[in-house]
């Protein structure tokens, strides 16, 4: 296993920053987002530190040397919009940005990118199947025209009213994942697992390693609290932020122990990337340094450097 991080925290860096940090903090990869320039509409989307618009052999190389001459990976290429959203300017362009992501991962020599599948929060998971089938099953047959690999994060996406009640992502859960992997069952077509989105969702966090073993493609090192006597107070029918926050790893509620240990029984090797959205280190580009750095110390009790056998 590879330790890194997620881009997304530090906007206010440049491309290069970004990896000569990773280079002297200790980690070993970062994932690095590819959002379109421009205003983002949602914390931690927006940022763009590989603008694959106007993406060119030159700029490619000059990234690979970076990385190269740091020994940083990249462990993949992220973009998590909604790519089924009803309204249909937003679904098209969404798409077309993924194609351009998936198109310029080779160029770097990356063979992985990152994303949601998206939902229509209005309608039932049965009702927006016909839509992922006409969207998805084009995006991984050009994955595999480009050797690429599409993990699929588990976060639902649900954090306000506005959202109620199916959030804007669909692959939320292994009954839908088995679904998702039956009706498209490409070996390109994966998951970028994050075990926080289980523990707030009431479900284990362990099992789906085993369970989804050959699918686990890329993995997200993300925390969180459950409220319990909030929860209590709401239930589960309420809005999740309502009753969770999420933390920095070993802040939370995840059993790390037995997530690692789970990882490495079924031969996990890919990278696990911190993803920060604990929003007491928000406040200034110091402190989620110091997020990452502390979470790089407390992720080292279960992955040397160096990886693992």
């Amino acid at each position: 296993m590879m330790l890194g991080f997620v881009s997304a925290i530090l906007p206010d860096l440049s491309l290069e920053e970004v990896i000569v940090f990773a280079a002297e903090t200790g980690y070993e990869c970062v994932e690095v987002m590819c959002w379109p320039t421009g205003k983002a509409d949602r914390r931690y989307a927006g940022v763009t530190h590989v603008d694959v618009t106007r993406f060119e052999p030159a700029e490619a190389a000059r990234i690979r040397k970076l990385c190269d001459s740091n020994r940083i990976a990249i462990s993949g290429l992220g973009y998590y919009p909604n790519l089924l959203s009803p309204d249909a300017a937003e679904a098209a362009a969404t798409r077309a940005h993924l194609e351009q992501v998936i198109r310029a991962a080779p160029l770097l020599g990356i063979r992985q990118v990152n994303t949601f599948i998206g939902r229509d929060w209005r309608l039932s998971v049965d009702d927006n199947w016909p839509r992922f089938l006409e969207v998805w099953q084009p995006l991984v047959r050009l994955a595999e025209e480009c050797q690429v690999r599409i993990g699929i994060e588990n976060c639902p996406m649900l954090f306000t009213a506005d959202e109620w009640p199916g959030g804007k992502n669909l692959a939320t859960s292994p009954a839908i994942w088995r679904r998702m992997f039956e009706a498209i069952p490409s070996s390109a077509f994966g998951l970028n697992f994050d075990p926080s989105h289980f523990v707030w969702q009431q479900m284990d966090e362990i099992q789906p390693v085993r369970d989804f073993a050959d699918r686990l493609f890329h993995v997200h090192a993300k925390d969180v609290r459950v409220d319990r006597s909030r929860l209590d107070d709401v239930g589960i029918l309420a809005t999740p932020l309502s009753y969770h926050q999420p933390k920095l790893p070993g802040l939370g509620d995840v059993d790390w122990g037995a997530f690692f240990g789970a990882l490495s029984e079924v031969g996990y090797g890919g990278p696990v990337c911190v993803e920060v959205e604990d929003r007491a280190y928000e406040h200034s580009l110091a402190a989620r340094i110091a997020a990452l750095r502390q979470s790089l110390y407390f992720l080292r009790n279960f992955i040397p450097v160096g990886g693992m056998p």
